[in-house]
């Protein structure tokens, strides 16, 4: 037999996640091969082994989990006969929390149809953890003028969901920012005197922003805790994500007087620990935005090492600072991502690691900011934080998938990194090179044509290819719209930007010959199609800026405005109505401009 990693044999089926080890040998098992199942203590925690002969099929497994996944990787090995391949399995994750946030909270809330299939896809994945990020859209009893306009997920649906991701081997976990990112309840009377700064605050950007952080005082705590309460009672799991991510406005308002005489990190860590107590006490795992106590090895130091889980996050591929130009990285530095942190995942984990405290890695899809992703820098950042968080000693891998500015971009544009995160969570050296084309065609979207995988990549890829970059987001997206990409540099490459039109159109125009066998193969199409038309309107002002041949302000008005309705279209398809008007209000501002 011939030992190999992943599908080196031609004419091997396809597995996903690549396992860790596999040998294949010679002939089949016959379709009805006695399968013999039974426990084995000592496999790793969800692992399993399979082995297929002739005349038999043994499948031994750790626990639940590692039965699921044999019998799924079981599943994928049988051919359309039923025969199995002579083969023998071994295989267990790296990671034994592998996780999945979806940003629910700015403007798009999914159906229950929507995470029906997002729950699917992550027991595919072997994700084995959900959570949905909240800031306002949980419909809490008290507060109803705070989520009234945005559809907002109920206590029937966290329950409905709980059910069905418990069904799928899922582990829903609650999620409720509530320091930091409270924006849509400052704007309401009376939260707003809750804010640091009730009046707004001065952001490095040099801008004056509406409040969007809560005063670090014991009422406010007391306040968060009753709304953790609330959302976790509809919860099986004990865990709970309670946010306290980018407090920057902290030292500019109330907290002014304690952060000159104790330093930020300080009041910070003072107020996070109002949280933490009385939730561990509850016998809550309690896990929290690591970011505003990078560089505090001190107060890491002081945090307990259990009950408690530190959420280390980046979403850009590791990079060295010299690469960008001066007043980007003064920007950056402004909002704590010094020249440090800008490497990646091994410039901030060392204090993490020797603090003694759990933590977690969390890289991004780099979806957000985006209209159709930017797909290497998803990969490569994927990558660097499944190598250093093993390295490192992390506990778990969480894939964050945000909605920034509207959330205009499909769900599908997410799959590419998730389906690639995933596999690096499960195996980091067995899935480093994984098919991520093939596998979206063969199981996400079971495309025959073979079509919406490569698509997906090409598209991907085309944020990287106008002569401008950025951080955070697409230039195709900031062209567009005017937001979104932190401190963008370079000129834009007339000729280049030409060909990213034409590419767009190219794949435009081939999407009809797609053949998704999945029950929202035809959502998908439609939804790609819309995105590769905003991302061409990106384009077009970016030929425009230079003088290079565009269409004309009415042209791309005209085509703007159709593409606005589709995306109304699609968005109703997949989202609930709230937030929809919200997410295509800036749309339509560029629509009108072009059209004066």
């Amino acid at each position: 037999m011939r030992a190999s990693l992943g599908r080196e044999m031609p004419g091997t089926p396809l597995l996903f996640p690549a396992p860790r080890h596999v040998e294949w040998g010679q002939g089949s098992a016959p379709a009805e091969a006695r399968i013999e199942e039974a426990h084995e203590a000592s496999l790793p925690s969800q692992g399993f082994t399979l082995r297929c002969g002739a005349d038999t099929v043994e499948l031994r497994y750790a626990d639940a989990a590692g039965h699921r996944y044999a019998k799924a990787c079981l599943a994928q090995l049988r051919a359309e006969d039923g025969s199995l391949p002579a083969v023998f399995v071994r295989d267990a994750p790296d990671f034994p929390i592998r996780g999945y946030m979806l940003d629910v909270s700015r403007n798009r809330v999914p159906t229950r149809a929507t995470l029906t299939r997002i729950v699917e896809l992550l027991a595919l994945c072997r994700i084995n953890q959900l959570q949905l990020y909240t800031e306002h859209t949980f419909a809490y009893r008290a507060h109803e003028s705070v989520w009234r306009d945005a559809s907002p997920i109920t206590p029937e649906d966290v329950r409905w969901l709980d059910v069905l991701c418990a069904e799928h081997g899922v582990e829903l976990v609650a999620n409720q920012n509530c320091f930091g990112h409270m924006a849509p309840w400052l704007r309401h009377e009376p939260y707003r005197a809750r804010a640091e700064c009730p009046d707004g605050w001065d952001s490095p950007l040099g801008l004056r922003v509406p409040p969007a952080t809560l005063a670090p005082t014991p009422d406010n705590a007391d306040f968060a805790l009753g709304l953790l309460r609330e959302l976790l009672a509809c919860f099986t799991s004990r865990r709970v994500n309670i946010g306290c991510d980018e407090t920057f406005e902290l030292g500019q308002g109330a907290s002014r007087e304690a952060v000159a005489r104790h330093g930020r990190g300080q009041v910070f860590f003072e107020h996070l620990q109002r949280l933490l107590g009385p939730l561990r006490a509850e016998g809550h795992e309690v896990l929290f935005w690591a970011d505003m106590l990078r560089g505090e090895p001190e107060l890491l130091g002081s945090l307990p090492e259990d009950g408690l889980g530190a959420l280390v996050w980046h979403y850009e591929a590791p990079l060295e600072t010299e690469q960008l130009p001066e007043s980007v990285r003064g920007l950056l530095a402004g909002f704590g991502m010094g020249e440090q942190v800008l490497r990646g995942f091994a410039g901030q984990l060392g204090c993490f690691a020797d603090s003694g405290v759990p933590f977690w890695v969390c890289p991004g899809t780099s979806s957000w900011n985006s209209l159709l992703g930017r797909w290497q820098n998803a990969r490569t950042n994927l990558l660097d934080a499944a190598e250093t968080g093993l390295e490192r000693g992390a506990q778990g891998f969480l894939i964050a998938d945000w909605g920034d500015n509207g959330h205009l971009q499909p769900p599908s544009v997410s799959f590419p990194a998730l389906v690639y995160g995933a596999g690096l969570a499960w195996s980091a050296q067995g899935n480093r090179s994984l098919p991520v084309a093939e596998v979206l065609d063969r199981f996400v979207f079971r495309d025959t044509a073979g079509i919406l995988g490569d698509s997906l990549l090409d598209l991907g890829d085309l944020y990287a290819g106008t002569g401008r970059a950025g951080f955070n987001g697409s230039p195709l997206f900031g062209a567009l719209l005017g937001r979104g990409v932190a401190g963008s540099w370079g000129s834009v490459d007339a000729g280049a930007t030409q060909a990213v039109v034409d590419r767009l159109e190219a794949v435009l125009s081939a999407l009809p010959a797609a053949r998704p066998g999945c029950e929202d193969g035809g959502q998908v199409c439609d939804e790609l199609a819309t995105a590769i038309r905003l991302a061409r309107q990106g384009a077009w002002r970016l030929l425009a800026e230079v003088g290079a041949p565009a269409p004309g302000d009415a042209e791309m008005s005209r085509d703007l405005q159709e593409a606005i309705a589709a995306q109304r279209h699609c968005w109703l398809a997949r989202a609930r109505p709230g937030g929809l008007e919200a997410s295509l209000e800036p749309l339509r501002r560029v629509a009108e401009s072009a059209s004066r």
